[in-house]
Parts: structure tokens; sequence; C-alpha cells
């Protein structure tokens, strides 16, 4: 039997990404392989899932990819697994117009049933027009379960699982409130080790959530299987990239991005100096390197490496954090810190200079349109906003100030993109 569901929520802050990581847990620590999605361009719940299911967990972003490529990679990434998880993003409809790019319509794309994970505490029955409220908004969303969080008592979970009847939308489990159906900061500190639960997360939802009935409403008739990915849809880049990993300061990578290049090698710019002698691309992704500045400066060996490649006319892409990396110097509070000097520019990661950029983007360069996601608090020091080689535009088609910098070989900007074929 195979299965695959979505697991969406009303809103965020619901508790459905610990549900669905803690699901993907328990399913694998049952023996099924389970292979892991996580809707939009989140990478941090990703780590989440591969730590836990042993395999790369991918994006499905109906805003970055086509209709049909998400459901390649369903097809493409899934083939192998007993179970598909899909972790939502925000509340099931949001999206980046109205509900256009949301997790529901990536559950009407793909066909998967979904299980919303709701917040109860301090509410009994007014569940029942919210419930309802999703379940009637669209024809075409199956929502086909819930699962309820933060529950007070039995008393309280028999309340609930009444609304579910008079609602008729299976309950699949009341999970009470416990800290470990609390998630912290999303920022740094993360513990992505498999052992980080200790079990008790697994342990509450064998016993809280009735999972041998969620495969059954996520089975997928053996004869239809997963959309089939038709010939040349897949094609990778016959070049040799080579590509900054890190667990926090370069760790921003999209899994489907990486397995569209033939041959790629890893470094970490903390600790190793890459090997670029036959290199076609050097590929610096974002990450948190403001975190990490003493390491990357005494790493002086590493900075000389990418600098002489660059110059030498080296072909690089550089997203977010790579792009500081490549700059003259980041500041902080504690002081200025050098870095590849690549880019004629310091980035300010002060407290008091901190200002949030976030939003899907979009530009065209060379005749051919990219697409992509902005998240940072750093900027470029006052008076040093590069000009940019192309009109940066958001997800509704209004343009904003991110710059997209092309000095040489080297590409850089805030926006992590989605898909590199043919770039430079």
């Amino acid at each position: 039997m195979k299965s695959r569901f979505l697991i969406a929520a009303p809103a965020s802050g619901s508790g459905k990404t610990t549900v669905a990581r803690g699901l993907m847990a328990l399913l694998t620590q049952r023996g099924y392989r389970v292979q892991p999605f996580k809707c939009g361009p989140d990478y941090i719940d990703t780590k989440f899932h591969a730590a836990v299911c042993g395999r790369p967990s991918v994006n499905l972003d109906t805003f970055m990819a086509t209709t049909d490529h998400v459901r390649s990679l369903l097809s493409r990434y899934g083939s192998d697994a007993d179970v598909c998880v899909v972790e939502g993003m925000m509340g099931l409809f949001d999206g980046y117009d109205r509900w256009r790019g949301s997790s529901a319509e990536i559950a009407v794309a793909l066909r998967l049933p979904v299980v919303l994970v709701v917040d109860a505490r301090s509410a009994a029955y007014s569940m029942a027009p919210l419930l309802q409220g999703f379940k009637r908004f669209s024809d075409d969303v199956r929502i086909a379960g819930v699962i309820f969080n933060k529950v007070g008592s039995a008393r309280h979970a028999a309340m609930l699982r009444q609304v579910s009847d008079d609602v008729q939308m299976e309950c699949l489990g009341c999970l009470p409130k416990n800290p470990l159906l609390e998630v912290g900061s999303r920022y740094l500190g993360l513990d992505f080790s498999s052992e980080a639960d200790g079990g008790a997360l697994v342990r509450l939802l064998e016993e809280h959530v009735d999972w041998q009935r969620l495969l059954q409403i996520g089975q997928v008739d053996e004869a239809e299987g997963l959309t089939k990915v038709t010939e040349g849809e897949h094609q990778q880049e016959p070049r040799r990239v080579v590509v900054a990993r890190n667990e926090e300061s370069f760790s921003f990578l999209y899994q489907e991005v990486l397995d569209g290049f033939a041959h790629t090698t890893f470094f970490d710019p903390e600790t190793e100096v890459p090997s670029l002698d036959d290199a076609d691309l050097l590929y610096l992704p974002g990450g948190y390197p403001e975190k990490h500045l003493e390491a990357l400066v005494e790493a002086e060996a590493t900075r000389r490496s990418i600098k002489a490649f660059a110059d030498g006319g080296g072909r690089i892409v550089a997203e977010c954090g790579g792009m500081m990396y490549l700059c003259d110097s980041i500041v902080t509070d504690d002081g200025s810190f050098p870095m590849c000097g690549v880019l004629p520019y310091t980035i300010t990661a002060r407290r008091s200079d901190r200002r949030l950029s976030l939003g899907y983007r979009r530009f065209v360069l060379d005749g051919r349109e990219y697409r992509g996601h902005e998240f940072h608090y750093t900027r470029f020091a006052d008076g040093q906003e590069p000009p940019s080689t192309a009109q940066v535009y958001n997800a509704v088609g209004e343009p904003v100030t991110t710059p997209v910098i092309r000095q040489g070989n080297v590409l850089a900007s805030y926006t992590h993109l989605y898909g590199m074929a043919g770039i430079l």
C-alpha cells in the first residue's frame, strides 16, 4: 500500500510543523519508507524532515515552478516511498495572491487529501463553524480529517469529537497540551538530529493520533500510482558545480536544484579550501554567515581561493548569505569582518540596521525569467546600494528594490533562486 497526504492548518502556529515531523518520525520508526515534502520556499522545516526520515525533503512551490513540474517532483522523489508526507505552509488557503500558490492549490494539483491541525485551546463548539467553513470553501480541496491540538482534558476532547461528528469531518486525534508540541525560534540554534525529541514526541502521537487510519485515508490506488515523469522532463546540467555547504552559514539549499547538476562537490567555507581548477560554477547559497564571522575570517585561504577564482573569470552564483560572503566586509555590533572582497560593498548586520525583506521575487536576465524567494534582515550599508542589472518584481508584479548584481561572471542577489539552468 502506498499513501500520501498533506498536513495543513487554518493558520501558522497551530502545530502542523511539529505534528508533520512527528508523524514522519513515527512512520519511519514503524519501518515505512517516508518521503517528506514541504509546500513553499521553506529551508528550515526541510532539515527537520530529512533528519527524521533519512532522505532529503523536497519543496513544492507553484510560484517558483509550474504545476507540471511540481507533479513531477512528487513522482520522482516519491516513487520508491511507502508514504509521502507533505507539510503545508502558513494557513491552508494562504497564497501569494489570494489562494494562488497556497498549500490548498498544491493539494488540488497533486490530488492530496488534507488533514487539518487545529489549535483548539480555549474553544469547543466554536470549532464547528471554523471546520465547516474550511470544508465548504472549495469543492476541489478534499479535507479528509482533523487533528485537534492543545486539548485541555478528556472532557474537552469529547466535546471536540462531537464537533467533528456534527460537521462530518473525521477526527484523527486530540493532542493534549504538551511542551513537545511548542516550536521555538526558527532563526538559529535548532536541533535537526533525529534524537532531538528522545522519542517522546513519537510516543505522544502514537497514543493520541490514529495514524493507521491516516494511512488509509491517503491510500493511493496502485494502478493509478504517482504522476509519471515524461521523458526529458528532468535533465541535468552537464556541468561541474562546487557548492558551499555548512549547517548554518551556507545551508539554504533546494534539493531539486542540487539534483539538477550532473557533477556536484561540496566544501565547508569555515574549514575547507575548495578545489576550483576544473569547476564550471561555484555556488554560494544563503544561510547565516553573520553568525559565523570569526570562523569565516579565520579561513583566509578559502576566501583568497574564491577571490582568485572570481578574478580569473570563474562563474559564481551567490544568494543572500553567499552574496554577503562575496562582499568586502560584514559589519555587526562587534565590529567589521573582512570577507572575500569580490564585490565592493559592505553589508550591515547591526541590530539598529535590521530590516525584514520577505517575499517571492522574479526578474528577467538575458531573455530568461528567474524566480525565487527573499528572506533576510541584513542590508547594504547606507550609501552602498548597488545598481541592479535587472528590475526585480514581487509575486503580483510590483517592482521591488532588491538589486541583482552582475560583475563579470559573478551573479549575486538577496534572492534565493529556484532553478539555474542556463544561468551565466
